[in-house]
């Protein structure tokens, strides 16, 4: 009997997905030990954007949240998500800081880093390869999946080669739009499997319709593990559901090592939650609509939603169709860049600027000018000169990987926050997001940081 093993997603992309990293770790605790012995291979549970959302709008310690849950999982490995060079932030940071960050994930309780680089470039991840090895902590590195003239099945296979060759301990092939189609996820996985020998790893999104028919093609080609969300927060923008994947793939032979009465408890206790996001308009219907479009225009469903809103409060939806057709343009001009955070919101917000403009390249963002140069590292096909020079003038490109150019931040960074960090954790929650993190630990450490000052006029009459 066939093996596959099965990483439940519904506490990291699972609600990050459907209802923007909101779910709070009291929602979690409760049914933590009852995921512990349901069978999964990994709980996804940290990294993302959970970080940002704990401090931004929960006014929860992340680093409390994974030691809470290190706490009551005995059997079941905790994996988190990581930009690479990016960490959980949207630019690269130091060495220094890649270290010490991965060291403290690892030590409070991680024991899967699933690493990733937006342009698939493999020096972005060298250094947390490295450090989560060191660390003790098992490395995976995914594949940013897209599609493009470029982006082929021996391209893939090639990268996956260069990350075994970096040091990976097992690799995933990560579509994040939710375009790979079951053909190509077969002919993948086989390929991959038949050169690389190490886990592999498949994690889709359902946005597109399609992605329960990519998992029984890729269970059937040799993948070892897929990403599932429990059916209370799956489908749409999410991945497919747990129970009817293990279901189906139960029928189809395969050993999936789930204890199905767990798992129906563990959706037992998530439907409520869900229905109370739903009253709340924080679970919004749209994220759970299939969007065939995203195979059409190859963009995440997540990016499609957010350039509808941009448009919508400019008043400008009539144009929503018109951008829709630039990103690919955009996209193909930058060199092929997959659309994964942080290149899927630059290619989107130069397409709506070179339509709102009426002439392309008229208005480029920073961000794009420093893609272009080579600070976020090399695109996936060159760009052209003319494109280039449109772009950035005769400025210089750089070549190198763009964190050799970063000096060291941890010294100037512990010395900014020492007011109010008391431990490596606070310095590198400051490092990654500073004004939240300060008015977090602000707060934290002192009742009155945020207390308004009112000034008192006294007025003394004397008789």
């Amino acid at each position: 009997m066939k093996k596959i093993r099965f990483t439940e997603t519904v506490l990291r992309d699972g609600q990050q997905s459907l209802i923007a990293t909101r779910m709070p770790t009291s929602d979690m605790l409760p049914i933590i030990k009852t995921m512990d012995k349901a069978g999964y291979h990994a709980l996804e549970m940290w990294g993302g954007a959970t970080f940002d959302a704990c401090l931004r709008y929960l006014e929860e310690d992340p680093w409390e949240r994974l030691r809470s849950i290190r706490k009551e999982v005995k059997h079941t490995k905790l994996q988190m998500l990581l930009r690479g060079q990016n960490l959980l932030g949207y630019k690269n940071y130091a060495d220094d800081v890649v270290r010490e960050f991965v060291q403290k994930s690892v030590e409070n309780g991680i024991d899967i880093i699933r690493v990733f680089d937006a342009l698939n470039d493999v020096r972005n991840l060298e250094t947390a390869i490295r450090a989560t090895k060191e660390a003790g902590g098992e490395c995976q590195t995914a594949i940013s999946y897209t599609t493009s003239q470029i982006h082929t099945v021996d391209y893939f296979v090639d990268l996956a080669k260069r990350m075994a060759a970096a040091g990976a301990d097992s690799i995933c092939i990560k579509d994040m739009a939710g375009v790979l189609t079951p053909n190509v996820g077969y002919e993948l996985v086989s390929r991959i499997k038949n050169t690389v020998d190490l886990p592999l790893e498949v994690h889709t999104h359902a946005t597109s319709g399609i992605a329960e028919m990519t998992y029984l093609k890729v269970a059937e080609a040799g993948a070892d593990i897929i990403d599932t969300a429990i059916s209370s927060f799956a489908g749409g923008t999410s991945q497919p559901a747990t129970e009817s994947v293990a279901i189906a793939l139960d029928t189809c032979g395969f050993d999936t090592g789930l204890d199905m009465s767990y798992v129906s408890e563990i959706a037992e206790y998530f439907n409520p939650i869900r229905d109370r996001f739903r009253n709340e308009g924080l679970l919004n219907p749209k994220v759970k609509d299939i969007e065939p479009k995203t195979l059409i225009y190859q963009v995440p469903g997540g990016m499609l939603s957010n350039l509808l809103s941009q448009l919508t409060e400019q008043g400008l939806q009539d144009k929503y169709e018109e951008v829709l057709a630039e990103v690919p343009k955009v996209r193909a001009d930058l060199g092929y860049p997959p659309l994964v955070t942080p290149l899927s919101q630059m290619v989107g917000t130069q397409a709506l600027m070179n339509v709102i403009s009426g002439e392309r390249y008229k208005l480029v963002p920073s961000e794009i000018k420093d893609y272009v140069k080579g600070l976020y590292g090399q695109s996936p096909a060159p760009i052209s000169e003319e494109i280039k020079e449109t772009i950035i003038g005769d400025a210089e490109v750089v070549t190198d990987r763009p964190a050799d150019l970063i000096a060291p931040q941890l010294p100037a960074i512990r010395k900014e926050i020492s007011q109010y960090a008391k431990s490596s954790e606070d310095i590198l929650m400051y490092a990654l997001f500073p004004q939240q993190a300060k008015d977090f630990l602000g707060r934290r450490e002192d009742p009155f940081y945020d207390v308004p000052v009112q000034e008192v006029k006294v007025t003394i009459d004397i008789d």
